[in-house]
């Protein structure tokens, strides 16, 4: 089996935006977005690996930004594409930030929704970077009630939030949703970035950055990209009445009322 990386095209205009949904969605999450974006825009928006129609050669192997911008940098130059911009929510930021550090000059413009990968979840660095914690990850595959114990026994004692416990049941209800858990959680453990390294790049333009972000959102914490969005020459922050899962639907409908917003 050969790495795919599959995607669908939305639209016809001049300007293209590259799209990377979230954890446990597909590119189908973006249907709708196609017309808040206007006429101009030609969507391209991609599955990610271990979702949808997405597949690594090695399933089991960690994914490298190398690697990952080996393969955006083959469906540019497949689809004569020079310069665009980027659409990314949760998880799929970090597709997105590995796109801005392999192909500074040719991004335009970057629109995220509560974006991954920035702050790093003390949560998400426990289950990835420790090989014990992977194995207890991977043996919770088959086995999830000793994990969810555990998860259950921190929100009591007030060590996470009773949200995220509400998240990570939801996730592990299944053996296909921890089976996907356990692979986008290893598999995306190299997806990191140093963010002074990203403020560098997004700043010698100025690339313009819009955020959106969930006031109560408690995956991934509004208040932890502050720092971040501050060293940014022209970033805006649009701050919804909002959670994490719902919150692509959320900015749907704010871009419905403020078109301006995906004007370039």
């Amino acid at each position: 089996m050969k790495t795919t990386l599959h995607f669908r095209k939305y639209g016809t205009g001049p300007r293209v935006v590259l799209a990377f949904h979230g954890y446990g969605q597909n590119e189908g999450h973006w249907r709708g977005m196609t017309a808040m974006l206007g006429p101009e825009v030609t969507l391209y928006a991609f599955d990610l690996f271990y979702h949808g129609q997405s597949k690594l050669a090695k399933a089991d192997a960690p994914l490298r930004k190398k690697r990952l911008g080996e393969l955006l940098d083959q469906f540019l130059a497949e689809h004569d594409i020079s310069t665009f911009g980027l659409l990314a929510f949760s998880m799929g930021a970090k597709f997105a930030l590995t796109a801005v550090e392999q192909f500074p000059d040719r991004v335009e413009k970057l629109w995220l929704i509560a974006p991954d990968g920035i702050k790093t979840q003390f949560w998400y660095a426990l289950a990835t970077y420790p090989p014990w914690m992977r194995g207890i990850l991977g043996r919770a595959v088959l086995r999830p009630e000793r994990l969810l114990r555990f998860i259950n026994t921190l929100a009591q004692r007030r060590l996470v939030d009773s949200g995220l416990v509400r998240f990570a049941e939801w996730q592990l209800e299944s053996r296909e949703k921890r089976l996907r858990v356990y692979r986008s959680w290893v598999g995306f453990r190299h997806l990191v970035f140093d963010t002074r390294r990203l403020a560098f790049l997004l700043n010698q333009r100025p690339t313009p950055v819009t955020f959106f972000l969930g006031k109560y959102d408690r995956v991934i914490p509004h208040a932890g990209l502050q720092e971040f969005i501050a060293s940014l020459k022209n970033a805006h922050t649009v701050l919804l009445e909002a959670g994490h899962a719902g919150l692509i639907y959320d900015v749907g409908s704010y871009l419905r009322r403020h078109p301006e917003e995906v004007k370039w």
